[in-house]
């Protein structure tokens, strides 16, 4: 049997969801079309699992692409206060914790069922356990699946990247990009801990549990949050961040003491009180075990000399390892633990108004399958409500 629709979803994630809801409230005929048994599983999962769903504080700037401005249409059509307002009216409660980011007070399912809810509102079909064999290139889209065949006037791709394998996620929408004569530009795991070898990785898993407040750079770019030391490397939300901006070999900076200038700190110390010991005042900034554990990375041989018979230069040389500790990953753990896909659709194949393709009529990537990518907190479910409901003003 073949069904017709205004407009078919591909993938019932937050960006197909949206889409989909959206699009109904203007009358359309929709289905969305589901690999696995249950819609929103990724937004299941997020927030340990109370769902991150917006930030208060959402600008372009927050947002990783080839093109920096291609997601400020998007953003002004639908923002953080109209899925908020939504988040609301569906009596979910929610809280602000740091740096703007908002989660529900119970669990991440309400946001799902507040997507079911609306979408069934709209007469929605949602489809589950669909697999699409093929799709015809031939106006209107013809898709031929597991459960039958599917037209459509439009077609839209919200299939995501490759993160969390563990929900088998595929690479399809890419592939359904290239099907169509779209550029993609080359995806990797983002918002994803470090990994290292050797003595480093070593020392880190002897700290593994501890977290301390740092900066880290990489290239133009700095980060202030907590980092935490692992098995593996490093992680903890400072690490996450950075890890949109850095590329494989690489360098990055790390301030293991951001609030002190550790040189002058010392220095200080040696003039006040000479008979102390290095590792006894830097025990004042950081936790005792991870000061042992430099202190046999950094001045072993100085280890137990008191301050006063160190040369300054040495103390200078102390502090610029904490204040400006470089070290280069051996790399990442990957999309294993990675929160989302970097790179991607090439934003220069579509509209930012309405996310269309410029060289298929019809045809729609939103969400995370698209070159952008959120930095942690919110801000990639804030894009893919955003570029979702752009895009169903244009169904």
């Amino acid at each position: 049997m073949n069904k017709t629709y205004d407009a078919i979803i591909i993938g019932g994630g937050a960006a197909g969801m949206m889409c989909a809801w959206q699009a109904g409230l203007r009358g359309k005929r929709i289905a969305v079309l589901e690999r696995s048994k249950k819609i929103g599983r990724k937004i299941l999962m997020s927030g340990g699992g109370r769902c991150n769903f917006t930030n208060l504080y959402v600008e372009h700037d927050n947002f990783v692409s080839a093109n920096p401005h291609f997601v400020k249409s998007a953003l002004s059509q639908y923002s953080a206060w109209d899925f908020i307002g939504s988040v609301i009216e569906h009596d979910i409660a929610y809280h602000e914790r740091e740096h703007g980011q908002l989660f529900c007070d119970d669990k991440a399912k309400d946001i799902v069922n507040m997507l079911i809810q609306e979408c069934e509102s709209v007469s929605v079909d949602i489809v589950l356990q669909c697999e699409i064999v093929s799709v015809d290139k031939a106006q209107p889209f013809e898709l031929s699946t597991n459960k039958g065949r599917f037209t459509a006037a439009s077609l839209v791709v919200a299939t995501g990247g490759l993160s969390i394998p563990h929900m088998q996620p595929t690479p399809y929408g890419y592939e359904l990009a290239r099907q169509f004569g779209l550029n993609v530009l080359p995806i990797r795991a983002s918002l994803v801990p470090y990994t290292f070898t050797g003595a480093l990785k070593e020392m880190f898993e002897r700290l593994s549990g501890n977290a301390i407040p740092a900066v880290i750079e990489a290239g133009r770019h700095r980060f202030r949050e907590a980092m935490l030391f692992t098995h593996r490397g490093l992680s903890g939300p400072v690490v996450l961040q950075i890890s949109n901006y850095w590329m494989p070999s690489d360098a990055i900076n790390i301030d293991l003491i951001p609030d002190a200038n550790v040189a002058r700190y010392l220095l200080d110390a040696k003039t006040s009180q000479p008979k102390s010991l290095a590792r006894t005042v830097l025990t004042r900034l950081l936790p005792k075990n991870v000061v042992l554990e430099f202190e046999q990375l950094w001045w072993a041989d100085m280890k137990d000399r008191a301050l006063s018979d160190w040369p300054n230069a040495k103390i200078e040389a102390l502090g610029k390892s904490f204040n400006q500790w470089q070290i280069v990953p051996s790399g990442t753990e990957g999309y294993r633990t990675a929160e989302v896909t970097l790179g991607g659709v090439d934003t220069d194949e579509l509209s930012s108004k309405t996310m269309e393709s410029k060289k298929q009529p019809g045809l729609y990537f939103v969400g995370e399958v698209v070159d952008v990518t959120g930095h942690l907190g919110g801000f990639n479910f804030q894009w893919a409500w955003s570029s979702a409901y752009a895009c169903a003003q244009s169904l």
